[in-house]
């Protein structure tokens, strides 16, 4: 089993940028594909974005394509979102999520495909 823990988030203006960070423990992340998602206050949970377990080109939701990134340091056992040009609708608790899977290339999409979650960090963009 592998626990995740979010850190990074906090309040930014609009404009600005963060990193949030998924450090992992109790087992290597190498094996898992890895996912971000957010969740507005009276919204459901929804895709940020997410990055195999080999590390190819992640998938990005349409409404931060562009301005978020997503990368991995297995080495590090952590996960990154990268977030820039924030906007206010941007403002969410944001999880990350974990599948162990036998496939390098495999992208996971959806939030019943995960199987362990974070406890969340705020995002809280003001305008």
């Amino acid at each position: 089993q592998v626990q995740l823990v979010e850190s990074g988030g906090g309040l930014v203006q609009a404009g600005g940028s963060l990193r949030l960070s998924c450090a992992t423990s109790g087992r290597t992340i190498s094996n898992y594909a890895m996912g971000w998602f957010r969740q507005a206050p009276g919204k459901e949970r929804e895709l940020v974005g997410a990055i195999t377990r080999g590390g190819g080109t992640p998938y990005y939701a349409a409404s931060v394509k562009g301005r978020f990134t997503i990368s991995r340091d297995n080495a590090k056992n952590t996960v990154y979102l990268q977030m820039d040009s924030l906007l206010s609708e941007d403002t969410a608790v944001y999880y990350c999520a974990a599948t162990e899977t036998s496939f390098t290339g495999r992208l996971l999409l959806k939030t019943k495909e995960y199987d362990y979650w974070g406890q969340g960090t705020q995002l809280t963009v003001s305008s």
